[in-house]
């Protein structure tokens, strides 16, 4: 590796110094690639040792350290020493094969997932591997080896039974959330609760894969976008020709994959997907959004017809360590339903403060919750709220 690093021409820079490095690992033999796999799995096993939910090397941004996520928090982590930037390079082309490499040079960025079979036992993580600023970054997140049971998650009894196909057969349901709060760990809850409880066919398709569902009461598809299926969007239409019950869509990413969703659900499946927002109504907002002005009204009256629910989540640091998870849920009632057709979305944040007979309630609501159980301060309360004016008539 060193040798290696030292070997490149000082003429080249960037992607050009980038694709030499390439050229020569992709040259290496199987006990090399073998000696410089180990070198990082090093750093990715100490994950589990941490607690850590990330890491991230490589790059000028990391200073020449790996950087772990616990608790929230993402630090250097000094024991590991520093690397330089060439080598590390070097390590993160090693990691991917060469069409992976292919597509890292075109594309900029590349998703995949990662196994390492450690002294530990079995650990599964995403990645994503990006150029950044001449050279090379990955982070990594550990992929939780236990599902949790749906019943932690802490959803009022008919929320819970909405998401049950055995109950609701139909009709798209969304997780969203920012990056890192908790959005595929509920989903894999559903999906399990899913799979234990009626006899059918789940079709996750996702990029990339993450946590591999073994097949109970359920034959489990696992699909991952560019290895298995070419887009989101084909992996929908796919899909609906394999007798699915269950549709589990990784991302809402554009507006054929949103379209091809809403059409699977409107078809009579039960679709599940994820969105990167941070509250019910945001979501509904972004997903109208992401059409031309003249095909809005369109995709609202539909979105309108097919939604059942959106759960919006937060991870939160919870008082004496680790985190605690904050929802907020939307079920669809026929009052909600009309306020989507009628662009009146602003009125559904307090339909939903009223519904909580109906298993619905605000972010605000269940911050109060965690104050009252003692799980959370003030502090992280106020700084974690969508409406801090709500939040503060609350606790008053």
């Amino acid at each position: 590796m060193r040798s290696l690093a030292r070997s490149a021409p000082a003429s080249l820079h960037g992607k050009d110094r980038l694709r030499y490095y390439s050229e020569h690992v992709n040259r290496f033999t199987d006990n090399q690639r073998d000696v410089l796999g180990a070198y990082l799995d090093r750093f990715i096993d100490k994950m589990s040792g941490l607690g850590a939910s990330d890491m991230d090397l490589g790059g000028h941004a990391t200073s020449g350290r790996v950087w772990y996520r616990v608790d929230g928090d993402k630090r250097p982590y000094d024991e590991t020493g520093t690397i330089n930037s060439d080598e590390i390079d070097i390590l993160l082309l090693n990691m991917a094969g060469e069409m992976q490499q292919h597509e890292l040079f075109e594309m900029g960025a590349i998703d995949f997932s990662y196994q390492l079979d450690g002294p530990k036992g079995l650990f599964r993580f995403r990645a994503t591997m990006y150029f950044d600023y001449q050279h090379l970054g990955l982070c990594m997140r550990a992929i939780a080896q236990e599902l949790r049971p749906l019943k932690s998650v802490g959803f009022h009894p008919a929320i819970e039974r909405g998401l049950m196909f055995e109950h609701v057969r139909d009709g798209l349901t969304l997780v969203t959330g920012v990056t890192g709060s908790g959005k595929s760990t509920t989903l894999d809850a559903v999906v399990d609760a899913n799979n234990e409880s009626f006899s059918g066919h789940i079709v996750i398709i996702a990029k990339p894969i993450e946590y591999m569902h073994t097949p109970k009461h359920c034959i489990v598809r696992h699909r991952e976008v560019g290895q298995d299926v070419g887009s989101f969007k084909d992996g929908i239409v796919q899909s609906l020709r394999q007798d699915p019950d269950i549709i589990v869509v990784g991302e809402m990413r554009d507006p054929e994959t949103i379209s091809s969703a809403l059409e699977a659900a409107d078809s009579g499946h039960k679709v599940f997907s994820t969105l990167h927002t941070s509250s019910a109504i945001e979501s509904l907002d972004r997903m109208i959004a992401e059409y031309p002005h003249e095909e809005q009204d369109r995709v609202r009256n539909r979105l309108a017809d097919t939604l059942r629910c959106v759960v919006s989540q937060k991870l939160l640091p919870k008082v004496g360590g680790g985190r605690v998870l904050c929802k907020e849920v939307l079920w669809i009632t026929p009052s909600v339903r009309a306020a989507i057709k009628n662009e009146n979305v602003g009125e559904i944040y307090q339909m939903i403060w009223e519904g909580g007979r109906l298993g619905m309630v605000t972010l605000e609501q269940d911050l109060v919750r965690l104050l009252k159980e003692r799980k959370i301060t003030p502090e992280t309360a106020i700084n974690f709220a969508n409406n801090k004016r709500r939040l503060q008539q609350l606790i008053q």
